[in-house]
């Protein structure tokens, strides 16, 4: 099979072929039709993770996905061939991987049913981001007209947390620096938008004196947001390692992605229902991978997906 591989440490990506995965006890094989980027991606292919996570050269890159299950291994009772399944690679070392024409995934964690109505591309760019967004929100435990500022809005998890916040009734701020970017943030539900690119701080102030109630922290210095939130107020961050605290009068969360099926199949219904949407930047095809981490690495509005079929 086709698959964009890092070959070893300290060589660049390419699409090789490589051997079609067989599945093991508790595992499906997935034929995959499309798979989204995120920044972990990169990160691996930079060498980022060389001596954090076992490496089983070549390491196909890639964890999110949506596609069909075409060979099913023993044990595995609820899911069979032909079913529509979206998800995320969430196995222990890095070597099996989404830009590739199939995947093996187990079916204990990472992997829910594609509900119909939604098509590939969009369910591929649903797991990491939208799972990480997920958390967020629940994290920021809002109540109706709660203002929330969403720090790194325009990428994959920004675009989901503001469409989740607005969703909840909250009052959402979000970081932008185009027009362009302007229009697609308030399209998907933010009631203001603040130029991150001159003084944030002083622009989020001059608008809220007494500050906001949640930041939700995607991008940049979490210790310049601090005072931007009231006392008593909340930071939400996918960076800060949950237990570390950044000031004492502003509870500090920090929340990792979990792309368990109880959160998948919530992202799902939400989609279904109408009540999110995945905001697709472009598609590459599975040759045009390195083309598409450049366009992910010079920043995105929403996601950059592969089509592999």
């Amino acid at each position: 099979m086709r698959a964009f591989v890092l070959p070893e440490f300290d060589v660049a990506p390419d699409v090789i072929d490589v051997d079609i995965p067989e599945p093991a006890e508790g595992e499906v094989r997935v034929r995959i039709h499309a798979a989204s980027i995120n920044g972990f991606d990169l990160a691996v292919a930079g060498g980022s993770l060389n001596g954090m996570m076992d490496h089983r050269f070549p390491v196909v890159l890639g964890k999110d996905f949506a596609g069909e299950i075409d060979a099913v291994g023993a044990g595995v009772t609820d899911y069979r061939i032909g079913d529509r399944v979206f998800g995320v690679v969430t196995k222990p070392y890095l070597g099996d991987g989404s830009f590739a024409e199939y995947v093996t995934v187990p079916t204990a964690v990472g992997l829910a049913k594609l509900p119909e109505g939604i098509d590939f591309v969009t369910g591929a760019g649903l797991g990491l981001a939208g799972s990480a967004a997920l958390a967020a929100v629940d994290a920021a435990e809002l109540s109706e007209g709660q203002r929330l500022l969403v720090v790194g809005a325009t990428g994959g998890v920004g675009n989901q947390v503001v469409q989740l916040a607005a969703r909840a009734g909250a009052q959402v701020l979000a970081t932008a620096a185009t027009e362009e970017a302007t229009q697609h943030l308030t399209g998907l539900g933010a009631a203001e938008i603040v130029d991150h690119t001159d003084d944030l701080g002083a622009a989020v102030k001059s608008a809220h004196p007494a500050g906001v109630d949640v930041v939700v922290h995607l991008a940049g210095d979490p210790t310049a947001l601090v005072d931007l939130v009231r006392s008593g107020g909340r930071i939400v961050s996918t960076i800060v390692p949950p237990g570390q605290q950044l000031a004492e009068n502003v509870e500090t969360v920090g929340i990792y992605a979990q792309p368990d099926a109880a959160t998948l199949g919530r992202l799902g219904e939400s989609v279904a229902a109408g009540d999110a949407n995945v905001s697709v930047q472009r598609t590459f095809t599975l040759d045009e991978a390195a083309a598409a981490f450049d366009a992910f690495a010079g920043g995105t509005l929403g996601k950059i997906v592969i089509t592999v079929r």
